[in-house]
This record gives C-alpha cells, structure tokens and sequence, in this order.
C-alpha cells in the first residue's frame, strides 16, 4: 500500500479530493516502468486539477500531479532499469494518466528523462514544470537573438513559480530584468533574486492602446490575456515574446499591429509535449546555470496531506515561488 491524493467526480460534477491508500494494483496499466517518488510538486494545474476549477482532469478517478522525481523500481523499457533516478514532467500525466502526488506511479519510459548528475529528487521538483518552462522561455527568447545587450526584459506573474525562476536564470545570464507582479510587498524578494524593477501588474492588466511606448527587448508571460497584450504592446522593434501561461485568462483581445509595424515574434512555449532533446538541453541548462541558492530561497516543502490545502491558494495567487512535496512525510 502508499499513500496518493486520489481524486474523484462527485455525482453533482464537483471535484473529491482526499488523501488515499492505494495498491500496484489501481496504478494504470498502460505504463512499463514503475517508480517510487520521492518528491512531486504542486503547479498551477495542480491547483486546477484538485479544487475541480478547471476541466484538467480527464478520466476518473485520478492522482494529480504532473512532476515526479524519484528511482526506477520495475521496468520493462530498454532504456530503464531499477535504481535510476529520473525526473518526469507533462505529457498528461495527472491529466489523463494518474500523476505523481503520490509514493508510487506506473509511467511510460519514453516520458522520463535521466536527472542530471548531482542533482537531487528534491532540487529537481523545486524546478519542476514551473522551472523547467521557465528555462524553455529564456532559451526561446536567446534562440530568437535577444541576447544580454538587447535591453530590458520583463516577466509577469514574477513572484509566481515560472516568473521567479525565470528571473534568476536571465539575471544569472547578465539580463537586466524587471519583474511585474501584483504583491508589491514582495519587492525585496524579486530583487533579491535578481530583478532590477519592479512593476504593478496593474499597470498592464487593464485594457490598452494596440501600440504603446516601446520598452522591452523581451518578455516571459506566465499570465495572458490584458497582461501580455499590454507586453506586446510596449515591445521594442524586432522583440520577441514568449506565452507560456493563462493566470489572467485564455482570451487574447490584441491587434496585428505591433506584429505588421514593429516586427516582433509571438513565441508559444509548451513543456507538456515538448521533445525529449528539448528536455533534456532544459534540465541540462538547469542543473549548470540556475543559482541553487536563489532557487532555495523561492521553495517550501510541504506534505502530501498540505498539498491538498495549498492548492486553493495557489488558484488565487497567494503562494509565493514554488511548492516542494515530500510525499514520504
């Protein structure tokens, strides 16, 4: 027996979410490695998922849970075998196949990647999905040729998982950041992790001009709606964007105008299906290039048991940085 969030659909369509006992027996069958987890973490589709916010959940009943970081205890993929240590993150996992908020999970090999040397299974959850993104945002906006000379770069939903990591990669690259967030009391905490300016979100998340005073070399937004249209707007000529979250909202009220008469890119950053070679250049930069002190200074561990209790908060914005589960506490 482990233990596993175990979630289940209510007969009025709501969401049970509760802290469960569960055998081999209940994990899927679609899966040819078996692992043992030592740490998950709790993400913003997480949240989702456990407070039935959203329609993440696709087939009942579910352990939530996107990221996993443990050892290999069975397996049938040529590619694993007992005692590796890998990371898993995506691929519709805690979604449509049961996640890792739990001690055990059957997964398919092809999801997993190796953890790189010297990194633990507790450091790679403080990464986790949100890290991770994070990584594929900086390397798209490097990719794209905007490099450490090109000018400022913001990020939104700055002291949320994504922003915050984000902020210490690009700032550890010699980026001049500036952070927007709607917790101006967490102004200390930005700067601390390498931000040198702080916005109000609400200075973009209203409604604005198609085309307003140009400022940003680049931008990692976490939030959509209002927010990155108002980015997009204030964009340098030949800028570049990356979208990689919805906190705001899924719509997208912008004009073609900054595209047609600033030539800048809108660059969609997807970690749940990403390729595997994506992957593994991500945690490689990860494991070489993030300041583990910064990243210890946005983590708190919490149980399987607090994730349950967390995840409404981070539904409402009030978690700062990023959420470790033990899940063996």
């Amino acid at each position: 027996m482990f233990n596993a969030i175990l979630l289940n659909k209510n007969d009025d369509g709501s969401t049970a979410a509760q802290l469960s006992q569960m055998d081999d027996a209940q994990l899927p069958a679609d899966g040819d490695v078996t692992v043992a987890i030592d740490y998950s973490t709790i993400n913003y589709k997480d949240g989702l998922a456990i407070t039935g916010r959203a329609p993440v959940v696709r087939k009942w009943p579910m352990v939530p849970g996107i990221d996993g970081a443990g050892q290999v205890l069975e397996s049938s993929h040529p590619d694993w075998k007992p005692g590796d240590a890998f990371i898993l993150n995506g691929w519709g996992v805690g979604e449509t196949h049961m996640g890792c908020l739990a001690q055990r999970a059957r997964l398919k090999g092809d999801w997993l990647i190796r953890r790189p040397d010297g990194m633990s299974a507790r450091t790679a959850m403080a990464i986790g999905t949100a890290g991770y993104t994070a990584m594929l945002s900086a390397l798209a906006l490097q990719e794209q040729g905007v490099d450490k000379d090109s000018g400022e770069i913001l990020v939104t939903g700055a002291s949320g998982g994504v922003g915050s990591v984000a902020i210490a990669i690009l700032s550890g690259w010699g980026y001049r950041v500036v952070a927007s967030t709607g917790k101006l009391d967490e102004t200390d905490y930005l700067k601390s992790l390498g931000a040198v300016d702080v916005l109000d979100r609400a200075a973009l998340s209203a409604p604005g001009k198609p085309l307003q005073k140009e400022r940003w070399a680049g931008v990692v937004d976490s939030v959509g709606s209002h927010t990155l249209v108002n980015a997009i707007a204030q964009v340098r000529y030949g800028g570049v964007v990356t979208a990689c979250g919805l906190a705001q909202g899924l719509d997208f009220p912008a004009s073609v105008a900054p595209f047609i008469l600033r030539g800048i890119r809108l660059i969609g950053i997807d970690s749940v299906m990403a390729p595997r070679e994506r992957r593994i250049a991500a945690w490689s930069r990860l494991a070489s290039d993030l300041d583990t002190a910064k990243l210890d200074a946005i983590t708190r561990e919490i149980t399987l048991a607090e994730a349950l209790t967390q995840a409404p908060e981070i539904i409402a914005g009030k978690v700062r940085g990023r959420l470790v589960v033990n899940v063996n506490a």
